[in-house]
């Protein structure tokens, strides 16, 4: 007596058909494919090299204004000689400090205005770009305080109170009294405006074609799961010995 099983299980993959996890196969239809180097979407490096240098002396170079208009809004602290020394005419003024909070204001707003214009220009700028925005802004920030120095009243005090004489009130030197606060200011403003810009309104990934997917595995369904198919019996493919008990 020999017995036959009824069934013969289908092999996982039929021979002519790749499986769907081959990694040599074709990708399906409605995949997108990745970017090619160069792409304005996606610069590459020597792109990105090239706009943070155009990024850095273009800010770099804004703080030229930056220091014309503090020479012009900073307020002035008057001194006045009494011909052995130099004193100050209001001990108690704040125009001191008013220098200083005047390039900070300034360099804040500054800072909001170089951030937008670089992330509306470049908005798919890479790090380097962000760098080139943060080293430009340092930069005007030294530029304009050395600017205002540079422009502003001489710096030779006793020569000053020589030449304006005993009792007469002039402008004390332009200057900054806390420099690293003050020149800090507009890379931190640059690199913060510039990040909740990002958040807000970058570009965001592109999700890939999930329908060219869905195509490719509506197919029929291969292996163990199948169903019969519409030739067989219900009872299962019958055996290649002919099936049945002899």
């Amino acid at each position: 007596m020999a017995w036959h099983d009824g069934t013969v299980t289908a092999p996982l993959t039929p021979p002519h058909q790749p499986g769907p996890h081959d990694p040599w196969q074709a990708p399906p239809s409605g995949s997108h494919p990745a970017p090619s180097v160069g792409d304005p979407d996606n610069p590459d490096t020597a792109t990105e090299l090239r706009q943070a240098a155009v990024v850095v002396v273009l800010v770099a170079l804004a703080g030229i204004v930056l220091g014309l208009l503090w020479l012009w809004l900073a307020p002035r602290v008057p001194l006045v000689s009494d011909d052995t020394a130099v004193f100050l005419r209001n001990s108690e003024g704040e125009e001191a400090i008013g220098a200083d909070g005047t390039f900070v204001l300034l360099a804040l707003g500054f800072g909001a205005l170089s951030a937008a214009a670089v992330f509306w220009r470049l908005r798919r700028g890479g790090v380097l770009v962000v760098v080139g925005l943060a080293l430009g802004a340092l930069l005007a920030s030294l530029v304009a305080w050395r600017v205002g120095i540079w422009l502003g009243p001489s710096s030779d005090v006793v020569a000053r109170a020589r030449e304006a004489g005993q009792g007469v009130t002039f402008d004390a030197p332009l200057e900054l009294h806390s420099v690293w606060v003050a020149v800090l200011a507009w890379p931190f403003a640059a690199m913060g405006i510039h990040l909740l810009l990002t958040a807000a309104f970058g570009p965001r990934d592109v999700e890939p074609g999930w329908s060219g997917y869905g195509s490719y595995y509506d197919g029929p369904v291969q292996g163990p799961l199948a169903g019969p198919s519409s030739g067989s019996p219900a009872g299962g493919t019958p055996s290649a010995g002919g099936g049945g008990p002899v």
